[in-house]
């Protein structure tokens, strides 16, 4: 297995083979079982599914970070994997779980993307340096020479010329500039850039891409869309972008019903097979169930026959038998459950005037510029990553958290609710969704256990109500952030990239919910369908003005 950083002479074409595969969770629940399917030579093959319902465990599965306990994973060619959470301050998976987050580097960063011997190579260069400029001795700098010795023989001169090249298309510096750089000073689109840059240039066949166009602005999308069309690698991803679904998966894997079923053609007909998947399902289930129905009766029948009959004892047990091995070997499996998301963001009447800026500059990021939000208006803000509008989200929320120039107010009654793209909450990892909603220190007006079921289940949560909020996936995250908001009794919803890990469920029933609720919205969004729901289109300019459109502008 080799990674992004690694240069391979005379290589082949990869796969992916998954038979059978089952797993279950530790507290014995199983979450999928008998899933297979096969990423051929060069296939894009997407996963779909709702959020929990398996598709990153099956990449994880699949890059050999969790055991294959039943069923089996075969590949073919080396493997280039992309995990979840890149984007997200700084989180970037197994590979630097012994580095602070607010220390890593983008050194750290390349490494977690490259091989396990060139990563481990240059853990041991990067020690070694260290080491020798805090105490260059004769020992230490041997101790470097023979670093440097191993970096060479596991291709890192290589892989640093790719580091290199990718760095400078990223950020425009050379690599000896930014490696040492903290990863936390890169917007989570430059991250996600550096990251896809570095997989789809190494010399990897498969890749395993976990949401790779979150954090990425639509221009950023649309290049994801022609390179994935154009590389010749094999490549399993995960998206929740119905638009990059459509123009690059040639095959659909749908993670759904605690197992998985495989769609031959491109998303763009997915909705209409599994439409029609549901109908054959329930069409089975219906017929066995009159089989069932049939055999059973036919098993009476004979049972009261033979009481006063010793004839048609033969015939009782016959009906018997046939009817045990049509149990044992079980219904037809029913159509999914569709999930039920109800969200009610209530909101509340405020001044007509809910945001005000006048001449408000973000230092560095914008010149001065008029806006006004008024009572009910659905703004959406679009613009390049960098190019402030994060940072205009939380200068609403806390004024003294972004350095500015001019005047921004709050209207009357306006209280907001700010919900961040990064789900960047340290406080709730380790608590279980029922202990934050229960115990927190605000004690969310009073709710018991029983209130907090009850609100986790309108959000299709209830089954992880005993889990710690780090455990979610991405998706499981944003539903729960999107509860307490609701719970907050924010006027002023301040939503960043909301929509970036929600399934098409979950996204549906966010639009919803924002439809009924009484109060302002402000989101930042690159999501093109989520952003036909908007009403106002505020543009942040790569030359620093912010300007108002009549429509959504994306380049």
């Amino acid at each position: 297995m080799t990674g992004a950083g690694a240069i391979r002479k005379n290589a082949g074409v990869g796969y992916v083979d998954v038979a059978g595969v089952g797993h279950t969770l530790p507290d014995g629940r199983e979450l999928f079982h008998d899933v297979s399917f096969r990423v051929g030579e060069g296939a894009k093959v997407a996963l779909v599914g709702p959020n929990g319902a398996g598709k990153t465990t099956l990449l994880r599965m699949v890059a050999g970070d969790l055991p294959v306990v039943t069923g089996a994973v075969a590949r073919a060619g080396g493997l280039g994997v992309m995990r979840q959470f890149i984007g997200m301050l700084g989180q970037i998976g197994p590979a630097a779980s012994g580095v602070p987050r607010d220390q890593t580097s983008l050194r750290d960063l390349a490494l977690s993307l490259a091989s396990p011997p060139l990563r481990a190579a240059g853990e041991r260069l990067a020690a070694a340096e260290a080491a020798v400029h805090d105490d260059p001795t004769e020992r230490k700098q041997i101790a470097y020479a023979n670093a440097l010795a191993a970096w060479g023989e596991a291709g890192g001169y290589d892989a640093e010329v790719l580091f290199d090249t990718v760095v400078v298309l990223v950020l425009d510096k050379p690599w000896d500039e930014v490696r040492d750089r903290p990863v936390r000073t890169l917007s989570g689109g430059q991250q996600k850039r550096f990251a896809l840059e570095l997989l789809l240039r190494g010399t990897d066949e498969v890749l395993l891409l976990d949401e790779p166009d979150n954090f990425l602005d639509v221009p950023g999308k649309r290049w994801l869309e022609d390179r994935l069309r154009e590389s010749a690698k094999s490549v399993l991803y995960v998206s929740h972008d119905r638009e990059l679904l459509a123009r690059t998966a040639d095959r659909v894997v749908a993670v759904e019903g605690g197992s998985a079923w495989v769609h031959p053609g491109s998303f763009a007909s997915w909705h209409e097979a599994r439409a029609a998947r549901h109908d054959r399902l329930e069409e089975q289930r219906r017929r066995w169930d009159e089989e069932h129905q049939k055999l059973r009766e036919l098993m009476l029948m004979y049972k009261q026959k033979a009481a006063y009959n010793d004839g048609m004892s033969s015939r009782y047990q016959a009906a018997q038998t046939r009817l045990r091995k049509f149990e044992e070997a079980g219904p037809p499996p029913l159509p999914p459950r569709d999930q039920d998301i109800r969200i009610r963001l209530t909101g509340g009447r405020t001044g007509k005037r809910a945001v005000m800026c006048e001449q408000l500059e973000l230092d560095g990021l914008t010149y001065p510029f008029d806006l006004e939000i008024w009572y009910g208006d659905r703004v959406a803000v679009l613009g390049a990553n960098g190019t402030g509008k994060s940072h205009f989200l939380r200068l609403l929320d806390t004024p003294s958290a972004v350095a500015h120039a001019g005047v921004v107010r709050l209207g009357a009654r306006v209280r907001a609710g700010h919900f961040s793209q990064t789900h960047d909450h340290p406080e709730l990892l380790d608590k279980t969704l029922v202990e934050i909603l229960w115990r927190g220190d605000d004690h969310r007006n009073g709710m018991d256990r029983h209130a907090a079921m009850k609100a986790l289940h309108r959000y299709d949560l209830a089954g992880q109500g005993d889990q710690r909020f780090g455990t979610l996936s991405g998706g499981q995250q944003a539903r729960f952030l999107v509860l307490l908001l609701e719970l907050s009794g924010a006027t002023l919803l301040l939503l960043d990239e909301p929509t970036d890990n929600l399934d098409l469920a979950s996204a549906e029933a966010l639009e919803e919910g924002l439809g009924a609720f009484e109060g302002t919205v402000v989101a930042v969004t690159h999501d093109r369908w989520f952003t036909r729901s908007f009403d106002r289109f505020v543009v942040f300019g790569d030359d620093g003005e912010v300007t108002e459109k009549p429509e959504p502008v994306w380049d």
